[in-house]
């Protein structure tokens, strides 16, 4: 480890160098600052790791050469002391040179689909919905909504949000999979519990850089926005559709009066889904070990239960049971999203060490 350490520190010299030259390109600048901001806690951590290694060796010196009691007394008592400080700050370098996802810094695309269950399912999706916003309040992120389709209930059959702010993919990563509710639907007459699923999932936001859109690829086409029942949202031609003509996939947006804005959003969703795409191809040629990791992505795997009977929340990947369901329908989830990373980092110091 610090062997790959110190080549770290010297590619973070090289890049401090490289920003200081006057006839930088804008991109060059922009890849260059966030290679360094990758790396600065990294560096700042081993070169206080080195100073505590300094210290401890000036301690020492002092209790081999030191005839006074209270004096090598004081000196045996600070090398304990920073014996202490540097497994400590070890054990962060351990955690800080592990495997880093590409995508934790950015924003995200959270998808909402209604799966089996009908209506129920859609009513569900919108539960979710508000799961995730509240959970958005609390961290302080902002939440906008790109595309939704409606059920006839004004439940969501499909729902597209982008939330913005501090590591938000990083945050929400692990959420993506299947989630089954079990509860007593409001329009069951006889009290039976039905089970329902939505399929959730986390798109980090694709810059131009990760996905390129060649005009000649696009199928896009207008027409008038309608809601639900069919009922006209407006008369004008606002509501956009984009064919992706090599993958096939298909995007619609018409939540905006204005199509110019409704075409932005769809493109912005169709990047997030081709890397998306991408992304899932390069996964599913990944060894077993690999998908067996938490967050794989798989969209068919169910993840998660909630049941409203018995106000139980279960995270099947992790054997986490939870009775405090109200709770964590309200956006409470850090206790769930820090045990999934708790998880997440096990597994990756395990295979680091094998």
């Amino acid at each position: 480890m610090f062997a790959k350490l110190d080549g770290v520190s010297r590619r973070f010299a090289e890049i401090e160098a490289e920003l200081v030259k006057p006839d930088l390109s804008r991109e060059c600048l922009r890849e260059l600052s966030q290679e360094r901001a990758s790396l600065e806690e990294i560096v700042a951590a081993y070169r206080a790791y080195k100073q505590l290694l300094r210290d401890k060796d000036a301690a020492a010196s002092m209790l081999r050469q030191e005839s006074d009691v209270e004096l090598k007394a004081l000196a045996k008592e600070e090398i304990d002391a920073l014996q202490i400080k540097l497994e400590a700050v070890q054990q962060q370098l351990t955690l800080l040179m592990l495997p880093k996802d590409p995508h934790d810094k950015k924003n995200v695309l959270l998808e909402i689909r209604a799966g089996t269950g009908g209506e129920e399912a859609s009513l569900f999706a919108t539960d979710l919905f508000r799961m995730y916003q509240r959970y958005a309040d609390r961290m302080r992120w902002r939440t906008e909504r790109l595309s939704v389709t409606l059920s006839a209930n004004g439940g969501f059959k499909e729902l597209v949000v982008l939330i913005s702010g501090k590591d938000v993919f990083s945050r929400l990563k692990f959420e993506r999979g299947v989630h089954r509710v079990q509860r007593v639907p409001a329009t069951e007459s006889q009290g039976r519990i039905h089970t329902s699923a939505c399929t959730v999932a986390i798109m980090p936001e694709a810059d131009d850089i990760d996905i390129k859109l060649d005009a000649a690829d696009l199928d896009i086409s207008v027409c008038r926005a309608s809601g639900a029942g069919g009922q006209h949202v407006n008369t004008t031609d606002s509501a956009v559709r984009i064919v992706h003509r090599p993958s096939g996939l298909v995007v619609e947006c018409q939540d905006e009066r204005s199509q110019h804005k409704n075409r932005e959003r769809a493109l912005k969703i169709l990047q997030a889904r081709l890397l998306e795409k991408a992304e899932a191809e390069q996964r599913a040629s990944l060894s077993a070990d690999r998908k067996q990791q938490v967050g794989s992505g798989d969209r068919s795997e169910k993840i998660r239960t909630y049941n409203f009977p018995q106000r139980r929340f279960s995270d099947h990947r992790i054997n986490l049971t939870l009775y405090r369901l109200e709770e964590i329908m309200n956006g409470d989830l850090q206790a769930v999203i820090d045990a999934l990373h708790a998880d997440h980092t096990a597994r990756l110091l395990q295979q680091s060490g094998d």
